[in-house]
């Protein structure tokens, strides 16, 4: 990317040390962010299967939602039963309009007088503004416009974090904690989404390249950025919103029906449960789906799935090559009667029926520390 763009975009509190090692920044989000750094992106993503990476993820929108009803007030605009969950639990969940449809996917965290949450870069502003006119006199929304967030990604992870900070050695998947490790003190969740092990870390922007450094300096430890990252969130079978699911998507179609927890099933009372509690009773027309294309060419988004008599039937919505897997995956929209397992199904890459089947993911196994 020139200079010249570059001065067009955000930039993360790291931007220099991105910079000093080698990587190379493209736009995303608004943001320069690192695709790769020089060791490669099919490096990257095996690394972060076999060890631990560290990927900045400070273009993420964070804040608290604070005051006596924040819970309730913020469960009037997603899906999740958060009033049930302790303190210190995370909780994925998606921000919903009045047709069910997914306006963003985000994490919320229950913390002592509030939530505190973090939201997709590209929504982050257009989540805030509808999260605060949500709320308005239940709750107050503080943007947290001074903090970085790192991911610390891999199943070393655990070994490299409880080394500097005994304390995370018994967290487990989707627990939170304020930690001081080296001196910073970071908000610490046992999460992230390339379907390993592994940490997103919050500390004040003006320390994180002091911390990202010391992260670093772990023999276990190595840079990865965006393109590793998204090849590895394919592998696990986890959606990119704006791609995976958007404004025309339900949870249902989705397959994420599990956000709609049990209560919220009973109760309703968030924007959409009269639809999405209907397709829960009565299915959806059309299913997101895993796909294994066979040989190896990869069919990237936008591909039209079709049946083997070549009636169209649905599209992909990310695809790619699986370095873990080691060859091309896949995941889309089909409709209901093609998303069983094994169905076998044609994709159209550059003009030719490409075989494929649809397959249940993730294509890789997950290894959340539970």
């Amino acid at each position: 990317m020139s200079d010249q763009n570059d001065q067009d975009l955000l930039t993360t509190p790291l931007d220099s040390l991105h910079r000093e090692l080698g990587a190379k920044m493209v736009p995303f989000a608004g943001y320069a962010m690192p695709v790769q750094y020089p060791a490669g992106i099919l490096k990257e993503h095996l690394h972060t299967r076999e060890g631990a990476s560290l990927f900045d993820v400070s273009h993420m929108g964070q804040a608290f939602l604070m005051g006596e009803h924040a819970i309730e007030a913020f469960e009037t605009l997603v899906p999740g039963d958060y009033q049930a969950m302790a303190e210190g639990k995370t909780r994925y969940t998606v921000l919903l309009n009045d047709q069910g449809g997914i306006m963003d996917d985000l994490m919320a965290t229950s913390i002592e007088g509030g939530l505190y949450l973090v939201v997709n870069a590209a929504c982050k502003d257009q989540d805030f503004a509808h999260i605060e006119a949500g709320t308005k006199g239940k709750a107050d929304l503080q943007i947290l416009t001074d903090r970085a967030l790192l991911a610390l990604q891999g199943p070393k992870a655990g070994d490299v974090l409880a080394k500097l900070a005994p304390e995370t050695a018994e967290m487990k998947f989707m627990n939170f904690r304020e930690v001081e490790i080296g001196g910073i003190m970071c908000f610490v969740t046992r999460s992230g989404y390339t379907g390993e092990d592994g940490f997103e870390i919050s500390v004040p922007s003006a320390q994180a390249e002091t911390f990202a450094r010391l992260l670093l300096d772990q023999p276990d430890v190595e840079p990865a950025g965006l393109g590793s990252r998204d090849s590895l969130r394919l592998e696990a079978g986890l959606c990119l919103y704006g791609h995976d699911i958007t404004t025309e998507t339900t949870p249902v179609e989705g397959d994420i029906k599990w956000v709609v927890n049990k209560r919220r099933r009973e109760e309703g009372g968030f924007p959409g449960a009269d639809i999405i509690l209907a397709q829960l009773e009565n299915g959806v027309d059309r299913l997101r789906v895993g796909i294994l294309p066979e040989g190896r060419a990869p069919a990237r988004e936008g591909s039209e799935i079709q049946d083997l008599d070549g009636n169209t039937i649905g599209t992909v919505t990310s695809g790619g090559f699986g370095p873990s897997v080691g060859g091309p995956i896949a995941m889309g929209y089909v409709k209901t009667a093609f998303a069983a397992e094994d169905t076998a199904v044609n994709l159209i890459v550059r003009g030719k029926p490409l075989a494929a089947k649809v397959v249940k993911m993730p294509f890789t196994s997950k290894s959340y520390k539970t």
